[in-house]
């Protein structure tokens, strides 16, 4: 009978775990609305959005900013009192998230002039950046101006750590003067 019991509440305790674990994630992701904003959708401009990014996509950047091999300025710092499996879980938490496009305005011409020098990026992001060729890849459309400006110019800077070597190579390609025609045209796009 005793052993029963114990058993019983073994199980029981092993069936609110992963419940606990959830409502832990969700706490630990509200920290991150601050900046991301609710759902994982950036208020902007030099905060992106990550509800429904990849997860793969997603944890790789956290572990990278934790091992110190991409820079930022700020989620270095943070992500390194978080474990993997927090990481992890954060990921998860994000991809599963809709991905909500924060469509912003630019004039044609700037338009035509982003979409002239987006040749090279339409093979990983897709034509409008919402249709990445593999999980790995971010979502672009929709995502703020500002912060994807500021992220090309990272890559085209070899003193920043950058880890992706694809990206570091076609942002140099980019005439400087096509690097924000290039984010303004991705972020006016809804899809």
């Amino acid at each position: 009978m005793r052993s029963n019991l114990l058993m019983a509440l073994a199980a029981l305790g092993l069936a609110a775990t992963p419940a606990l674990a959830a409502d832990s994630i969700e706490n630990l992701a509200r920290t991150c609305n601050n900046c991301h904003g609710i759902n994982g959708v950036s208020v902007g401009p030099t905060m992106p959005s990550i509800g429904g990014l990849s997860e793969p996509y997603l944890k790789n950047m956290m572990l990278q900013w934790k091992s110190g091999e991409r820079y930022s300025a700020t989620m270095g710092r943070l992500i390194k009192g978080y474990s993997d499996e927090q990481i992890g879980a954060l990921a998860t938490h994000f991809s599963k998230l809709p991905w909500t496009p924060v469509v912003q305005k630019a004039d044609a011409k700037v338009l035509a002039q982003g979409k002239a020098a987006t040749d090279r990026c339409e093979t990983c992001h897709g034509d409008t950046g919402g249709k990445p060729d593999d999980t790995d890849t971010p979502k672009l459309n929709g995502q703020w101006a500002r912060y994807m400006e500021l992220e090309l110019m990272k890559y085209r800077n070899d003193a920043v750590k950058m880890p992706h070597k694809k990206m570091r190579g076609n942002s140099k390609k980019l005439d400087e003067a096509d690097v924000a025609a290039a984010a303004q045209y991705y972020a006016a796009q809804p899809k």
